[in-house]
């Protein structure tokens, strides 16, 4: 699907992260302003993070005016993607469902409805009957432990093949001109003029990477990494302020479709989805403690399965097939770092704890066109790293942190 090359000595620009955050910017690169002396490194194989170990749900009903624009922008993207990458991804809109089960829940509820309508983004709060209509499989009845007020209804939300959008953004830079490089390490970000004693940390300019293969030389460097973000980010010394943390998933085994939206609760930290094979996909909020494992623990799969049984007692005699983790990069105000930073070339697409995979598309249409433009795209300008020194934050955590 995408060739092999020998890697050069220059580049235009260099992508640290054969995800979709990487790959999607190398595409539009290409595409929209017709850069193509590009290379996307990976220390692994394209999409073997993140892009391959999340569960592939996708909506843009957020919380704050400059979320819901960015989300929407990309669900625009995610609903053309086949035709214009020319691959099925297998984009399927079955309407995303945030249940609410206490009054606080249910205000944040038409908070974020109230914010979605302005932006023109297809969002309401429904009852308990509307949501047993759209997903009878939920038990709505009043005597539960964690009754269901209301939700949150976006019709537009759906799922998605995460790595069909992998293969097809992959096989679109490629056929454009972009390089793409597997197991290419970066060992170092190469950057002058700094004032610190190694060269970075107070300005300074990229020049180039470090990598098990060799230096290369570029006047643009783009961390596009999810997990290693801050340690990629240490290399140009830029620190960000971000920890790490597992996100645990599991699935279960194939059955006849019964659950025809996405479902989320926050209180509960679940949501699932069933996929076209008819395995229902499950996954929970990180965990607790910042590590870099990524097994999956006991721990996690009681919890789950006693919050699913509370909202769908009907599946108790379901197996479970797998479990599985991966790792997010977690921003104070649960929104994510974009754009240029204090070091002349480098930028930055981190910071996208356990909600990246539904920002790809518009994510490397943004990062692409700042490259182009030299300056930060007006879409993700609220974005900026210089945010967390100015107090000016982008608070997500009531639409992002178990919001899938």
């Amino acid at each position: 699907m995408w060739r092999r090359h020998t890697l050069k000595s220059h580049y235009d620009v260099i992508i640290i992260g054969g995800g979709i955050h990487g790959l999607a910017t190398a595409y539009y690169l290409a595409k929209n302003h017709g850069i193509t002396n590009v290379a996307v490194v990976d220390k692994g194989y394209l999409g073997g993070g993140g892009s391959g170990r999340n569960t592939a749900i996708v909506r843009s009903n957020y919380l704050t005016p400059e979320g819901v624009a960015f989300y929407d922008r990309s669900l625009e993207l995610y609903n053309t993607m086949a035709t214009d990458l020319n691959l099925n991804v297998m984009f399927s809109r079955r309407g995303h469902l945030t249940l609410a089960h206490t009054d606080s829940a249910l205000r944040t509820m038409n908070w974020r409805a109230e914010v979605n309508k302005l932006a023109g983004v297809d969002s309401s709060v429904i009852g308990p009957q509307e949501v047993k209509e759209l997903a009878p499989s939920l038990d709505v009845s009043t005597g539960t432990r964690y009754p269901i007020l209301g939700a949150l209804y976006h019709p537009p939300g759906g799922i998605v093949r995460h790595d069909a959008v992998v293969w097809g953004y992959a096989r679109a830079a490629d056929h454009l001109g972009v390089e793409l490089h597997q197991e290419t390490e970066v060992l170092d970000i190469l950057v002058t003029g700094g004032e610190g004693p190694d060269g970075k940390g107070h300005g300074g300019k990229v020049t180039g990477i470090r990598t098990n293969r060799g230096d290369i030389s570029s006047p643009v460097v783009v961390n596009c990494t999810a997990g290693w973000a801050s340690l990629i980010s240490n290399m140009a010394g830029v620190p960000l302020p971000i920890t790490t943390h597992p996100l645990q998933a599991a699935v279960t085994e194939p059955c006849k479709v019964f659950l025809p939206t996405v479902v989320v609760s926050g209180s509960l930290h679940v949501y699932v989805s069933q996929t076209d094979r008819g395995e229902l996909v499950f996954g929970a909020s990180v965990d607790p403690v910042g590590t870099y494992r990524v097994n999956g623990t006991l721990e996690f799969i009681e919890e789950l399965a006693g919050h699913v049984l509370e909202l769908m007692p009907g599946i108790s005699k379901m197996r479970l097939l797998r479990q599985w983790s991966g790792l997010c990069d977690m921003t104070p105000d649960y929104s994510p770092v974009m754009g240029y930073t204090q070091v002349a070339g480098y930028l930055v697409d981190v910071g996208w704890g356990t909600y990246g995979f539904k920002a790809g598309p518009v994510s490397g249409e943004t990062m692409a066109e700042s490259i182009a433009i030299g300056r930060n795209a007006d879409l993700i300008a609220s974005f900026g790293i210089e945010r967390f020194t100015e107090g000016d934050l982008v608070g997500e955590k009531g639409a992002a942190a178990v919001g899938h």
